[in-house]
């Protein structure tokens, strides 16, 4: 563990001077935009080579010259760090806004990271009651029996979190927007709650990206991110981060990653590096076609209710726009159809393509998925009520295709019913 250690210790400091080099490079002009920085942020040209991209080092283990001068190259075996993945968990840190990043295999890898990194038998933890459903699962039927405890609230008023809290809490988990609900944390006032109580806060901002919200800007301690989503984009890879806001927050979630051995394929990890470049065109595109389908949504007569963070009739869209930049409000939405769970079997069934009847999210090809029958099929119906995903609901992730034709086919399918 000793060895572990000093390995941790060593990409500490590689992340601090990757970091440094990457915007402080003389070549470099000054404050440079997000969009810049999503294509180069983190990435040092090959010193040997010149090859602009990343290799894939297809390696287990790394030479030693010696004893005396074990980890001074920083790497020793690719459980604890591989040179592909870590830099990539340098330019996810970076474009983050955070100190440190592990990049694992799935997102919820990283949400298993940090509650065992945060969390012990005896602690306890307040949650939204909107969580993704994997979350919720993993804390109900895995971290439960462990005996730690977790309080699921309502997050839209940061009152409710305050009021769970309990002199074992030492975790508030948020997640904005939420998955399927679209339902939005506010994010400085439950931080500031959290350090007023000494308490860490994490927040899963998979739906928003670092394009539309980097949460900790906004006060928060640990980010989650499913790289699956937005940062692949391309329906190619699967992984997940944790992104640690100070020092000390990222040598422990090292440390987990470590010991666990939750790590990224090098492989994967080059594919990331290549695929989330082009992530604020495609956001920008995405978030232009998700308002303009969710406004026809709003007009047609087999729809009942429509929840988009750009719209006017968000319920919580003074937030919105507060908390998203640039007006972006990403490619998420939710709408319900007129007649309930049968009625949303017949939309999957008949609607056409360009819509695609699965369940990821956040790629360049518009997904169209029935909650209630799909993705929250083995939730109880009265517990799916209480937060809001009903039998007709429908979660959408737009995609970069023509709006136009997005439009025509849901248009299409809806009148059949």
């Amino acid at each position: 563990m000793m060895l572990a250690s000093r390995a941790c210790a060593k990409a500490v400091s590689r992340q601090n001077c990757v970091r440094a080099f990457s915007t402080a490079d003389k070549g470099w002009i000054p404050n440079v935009s997000l969009d810049t920085d999503i294509v180069h942020g983190g990435i040092v040209p090959c010193e040997k080579t010149g090859a602009i991209l990343t290799p894939v080092y297809l390696s287990t283990t790394f030479v030693q010259e010696s004893v005396d001068k074990y980890l001074d190259k920083g790497f020793s075996y690719s459980r604890t760090n591989n040179p592909t993945v870590s830099v990539l968990e340098q330019k996810v840190a970076h474009i983050e806004n955070g100190h440190g990043s592990i990049c694992v295999g799935t997102g919820m890898s990283a949400t298993a990271a940090c509650i065992n990194a945060f969390m012990k038998t005896g602690d306890h933890c307040v949650i939204t009651n909107c969580s993704y459903g994997g979350t919720n699962r993993i804390c109900r039927e895995q971290f439960q029996p462990f005996g730690m405890e977790f309080s699921f609230v309502d997050f839209t008023d940061p009152a409710n979190v305050e009021a769970a809290i309990q002199p074992n809490t030492t975790l508030i988990f948020s997640e904005s927007p939420t998955n399927p609900t679209i339902t939005l944390a506010d994010l400085d006032a439950i931080s500031e709650i959290a350090k007023r109580r000494g308490i860490l806060h994490v927040c899963d901002s998979t739906f928003a990206t670092p394009y539309v919200m980097r949460p900790l800007d906004h006060g928060v301690d640990l980010t989650i991110q499913s790289l699956t989503k937005y940062y692949d984009g391309h329906n190619m890879g699967v992984g997940g981060a944790l992104i640690a806001k100070t020092p000390e927050l990222y040598e422990r979630i090292k440390l987990v990653q470590n010991m666990h051995g939750s790590i990224m394929s090098p492989m994967t990890a080059y594919m990331m590096l290549q695929s989330m470049k082009t992530m604020g065109l495609r956001i920008r595109q995405q978030s232009s076609s998700a308002m303009k389908i969710c406004t026809f949504l709003e007009s047609h007569p087999k729809v009942e209710r429509v929840r988009y963070p750009g719209l006017a009739s968000h319920p919580q869209k003074e937030l919105a726009d507060r908390q998203h930049r640039d007006n972006l409000h990403g490619g998420m939405a939710m709408f319900d159809v007129v007649g309930g769970d049968q009625a949303a079997i017949k939309l999957m069934d008949t609607i056409k393509r360009p819509w695609t009847l699965c369940e990821n999210l956040g790629a360049t090809e518009s997904i169209i998925t029935a909650c209630a029958v799909m993705t929250h099929a083995n939730m109880l119906r009265e517990d799916r009520m209480k937060v809001g995903i009903t039998d007709g609901f429908i979660r959408i992730s737009v995609g970069i295709e023509d709006p136009d034709d997005l439009i025509r086919s849901l248009d299409e399918a809806l009148n059949q019913l």
